[in-house]
């Protein structure tokens, strides 16, 4: 009898022991888990914050863009080849440029003639301007380096430079036609607002006024 008391006593002292194991166990268990997703949820908060602060950014200046504040949208910026270069020139005093695009009878460009055409070829060789026609002078279309108005500032920029040209028709992509003209001046004065634009918007992220939306 005595043997089997103690026995029975040992074996529930054991069930207590192991239920007491047991819930510590799954205690540890369930506060590991509370752990993981609290910094699983950290974590998350972390990625999410980066996006939110991600820096903003501007959209590319087109050639259409510096074309709508150029001198050259608000004048006839085309001559007939058939012209004189005189009649040219004096185009050149009137509008205040430097470079027109030439055309034929039915409006199809055939090049372009410049400032730096009539020095080269009619002041320097003592030619008279009223007697030489612009397709005598002029750039002919075969030879001319052009930019739709689709392509980006730095684009037409680096036309320029590696062909040291200063001024690129604009031409549609479809139909070839001239729809406008870009100076070096337009395409400086393009580029100077987009670093300023960009200039502003990263310092008013900076100061927290809202990058996107500008300081108002």
């Amino acid at each position: 009898m005595l043997s089997r008391a103690v026995t029975s006593i040992a074996l529930r002292r054991g069930i207590a022991s192991c239920s007491t194991n047991f819930t510590q166990t799954s205690s540890v268990l369930s506060n590991s888990s509370r752990t993981s997703n609290n910094n699983n949820h950290f974590s998350a908060a972390q990625t999410s914050s980066r996006r939110s602060f991600s820096a903003p950014s501007v959209e590319e200046t087109l050639a259409s863009d510096a074309y709508a504040a150029s001198c050259y949208v608000e004048i006839d910026y085309t001559i007939n080849d058939e012209s004189s270069v005189y009649d040219c020139v004096e185009r050149f005093s009137a509008f205040n440029v430097g470079c027109l695009v030439t055309t034929d009878n039915d409006g199809n460009i055939t090049g372009i003639v410049s400032e730096r055409d009539y020095v080269n070829k009619i002041a320097l060789l003592g030619r008279k301007s009223s007697e030489t026609k612009v397709k005598e002078i002029s750039t002919k279309a075969s030879n001319l380096v052009t930019a739709s108005p689709k392509d980006s500032v730095d684009a037409c920029m680096y036309k320029m430079l590696s062909k040291d040209v200063r001024h690129l028709p604009l031409l549609e992509d479809e139909s070839g036609k001239v729809v406008g003209m870009l100076s070096i001046k337009d395409l400086v004065k393009a580029a100077v607002a987009e670093k300023e634009k960009t200039i502003k918007i990263l310092s008013d992220f900076a100061l927290g006024k809202g990058g996107h939306f500008g300081s108002e």
